[in-house]
């Protein structure tokens, strides 16, 4: 039995991996569609069209939804869309590089969160990978000449990450009660309705998508979001919470690489340091260390 949870266990860990690829390559997709559509207008498209995706395949599935399923579902998608709304936003005002790092400081967050609502202490071995990545987020917010390097898009990625580590938490309390492809599409839909609602109140009218931006938005609803989320919810029932938040940091260095690779974006001596560190808190954390202390007589 114990080898059968194993083998659940490591299956889950391989797909949140996954899943952390698919997100890294979504902040290199963010950045180009923002160059032609407003932040609250790509969310609506892509959350839209991947819970209509989602129920369209797995329609069958979908027809089994409660009223308790839309109700867990609409409070996981509002910490979603708060989350993908500050992210969003800053990504105008910073770098896709940099934003993935940011962005892992929900690590550090998460095993506080779960503290605070399943009264579970965090481990001992959690701590000391979250103050690792911690250190290697605060490498990366320093130019080379130390002077500290945080702008408007920085802080508004900071609150996201908070907001991201309250989604996972939020799909911790729910995972096991619904099915994972029911609550990933109604969350889903829940914060593409969200952002249609923002969108009008606060933005230009939508003005259509251009070609150029066609690829970025069809990666972002199918790989980001639909792929993304539903990898996500099944996986997580399997894992903790903050063991999921350790592994899904990686997207951080994943959207790094991508940014290099894709927008030309500079590759600076604090990004690799910090980069480095923040992987080493992975390994940490994916690590059965034995802490032993000598007491002194």
């Amino acid at each position: 039995m114990k080898i059968h949870e194993n083998g659940k266990k490591f299956t889950a860990d391989l797909l949140l991996l996954l899943a952390a690829m698919l997100w890294g390559g979504g902040y290199a997709a963010t950045k180009g569609a923002l160059n032609n559509i407003t932040p609250l207008y790509i969310m609506a498209i892509r959350f839209l069209c991947a819970g209509i995706l989602i129920s369209i395949i797995f329609f069958k599935t979908i027809l089994k939804i409660n009223l308790e399923d839309i109700t867990r579902g609409f409070i996981v998608g509002i910490f979603l869309f708060l989350a993908f709304a500050a992210q969003t936003i800053g990504l105008n005002y910073t770098t896709a590089s940099k934003q993935s790092f940011l962005t892992s400081v929900y690590v550090i967050v998460l095993p506080f969160l779960c503290w605070a609502v399943f009264k579970t202490k965090p481990t001992r071995k959690a701590v000391i990978s979250a103050v690792v990545s911690l250190i290697g987020i605060g490498i990366l917010s320093f130019r080379s000449n130390m002077q500290l390097n945080i702008n408007i898009g920085d802080l508004l990625t900071l609150l996201a990450a908070v907001l991201f580590a309250a989604h996972i938490i939020s799909i911790a309390c729910f995972a096991r009660k619904s099915n994972p492809i029911i609550l990933s599409v109604v969350q889903i839909i829940s914060a593409g309705i969200f952002s249609l609602l923002a969108a009008i109140i606060f933005e230009p009218s939508f003005s259509g998508i251009p070609r150029n931006a066609l690829f970025p938005i069809f990666y972002l609803i199918v790989f980001s979001t639909m792929l993304g989320f539903l990898i996500q919810n099944t996986a997580q029932k399997y894992t903790s919470p903050d063991h999921v938040g350790i592994l899904l940091s990686l997207e951080s260095v994943f959207g790094t690489i991508i940014s290099i690779i894709f927008l030309n974006e500079l590759l600076t001596t604090n990004m690799i340091i910090g980069c480095g560190i923040i992987f080493l808190s992975v390994l940490i954390s994916e690590t059965n260390l034995k802490f032993t202390f000598r007491k002194n007589i």
